[in-house]
């Protein structure tokens, strides 16, 4: 069991408490960069692996006391030790491989996901839950529906990393600091997504400005195809989801009302219900405090249509 000595804190300061569930590439790196970013004085990393959390804790602390940051990284076997966490990230589960889709993976992970979920019930029942497991959408709707917890605290990492990738590839067509880029994807955390170039910028300047439509088009399927291009190079995608997920974790933490495209519930919002998929939505200290609905062109609501679609035909087999 992993013991926890925490030091006073202001009453003026938010206190929150962060687990990882899932300490394999991606879950380590979501704390060692919420580690660099200090959203917690210590940070939990929970699997079912014995000696895995524990070892990449470690591995981690070496690397924080030499850049002189006081943040613990504990690593457990034991679900028990996520009492009182106020944001837990769900990373548990079965990885992509080259060539499977993410929706492969829905039979293997939905039953593991559940399990976390059910753990996280009993252990964090006040907490805010960010999945990040493959297929991602669907793997949000099993944490809404298992939880029962409010839907504001249900938000999925999906958008976020799509929208980082969607960015490169400005980048890379403009020649435009990366600081100074907006981009915006919605829709399903697969083969379905949809980038916005009419919602991506430089600068506040339209993207339609700098860039034909042919080439948007080429960024939009470049930014589709992405992800498996890397895992073909490499494996696996490990540092771009990690710094995703603490990108949403310090908009909680530190209440930032960022606006950030999260797999969450709809009820209602685009014309749908009974589904879970990205949409831009302001995240702060109470999880999704405001969904963001976009005035999208004909071309752009049948794209979203198509991956709702997706997603509830991926969902409709699943029992809960």
């Amino acid at each position: 069991m992993a013991n926890f000595i925490r030091f006073n804190k202001s009453e003026s300061m938010n206190f929150f408490m962060i687990t990882i569930i899932g300490s394999g590439k991606v879950g380590g790196d979501a704390a060692l960069f919420s580690a660099l970013k200090k959203l917690d004085d210590q940070i939990l990393l929970l699997d079912v692996a014995e000696g895995l959390p524990q070892g990449e804790a470690m591995d981690i602390n070496h690397m924080l006391s030499e850049q002189g940051i006081d943040v613990e990284v504990k690593g457990s076997n034991n679900f028990a030790d996520m009492k009182g966490s106020n944001v837990v990230v769900v990373v548990a589960g079965s990885g992509r491989k080259p060539g499977m889709t993410r929706m492969d993976l829905l039979k293997i992970n939905a039953s593991i996901v559940k399990s976390v979920v059910e753990n996280i019930k009993k252990h964090a029942d006040n907490s805010m839950i960010i999945p990040v497991t493959n297929p991602l959408d669907p793997m949000a709707y099993i944490t809404y529906k298992v939880s029962g917890f409010d839907r504001s605290r249900i938000f999925g990492m999906g958008g976020m990393l799509d929208l980082s990738r969607f960015r490169q590839f400005i980048h890379e067509a403009t020649g435009h600091s990366r600081d100074s880029i907006r981009a915006l994807v919605i829709g399903e955390h697969g083969e379905n997504m949809l980038p916005l170039p009419r919602f991506s910028s430089v600068s506040g300047i339209p993207l339609s400005s700098f860039l034909p439509k042919e080439k948007l088009d080429e960024l939009v399927q470049n930014t589709k195809q992405v992800a498996a291009r890397v895992i073909e190079l490499k494996g696996a995608t490990v540092h771009a989801p990690g710094n995703a997920i603490s990108a949403i974790i310090e908009s909680v933490v530190r209440d930032r009302k960022q606006v950030i495209p999260v797999a969450t519930y709809l009820d209602g919002e685009y014309g749908h219900s009974e589904v879970t998929i990205g949409v831009p939505a302001i995240i702060g200290k109470k999880g999704v405090e405001k969904i963001i609905e976009l005035d999208l062109n004909e071309e752009e609501r049948q794209g979203f249509n198509k991956a709702v679609k997706s997603v509830k035909d991926a969902i409709s087999g699943i029992e809960i």
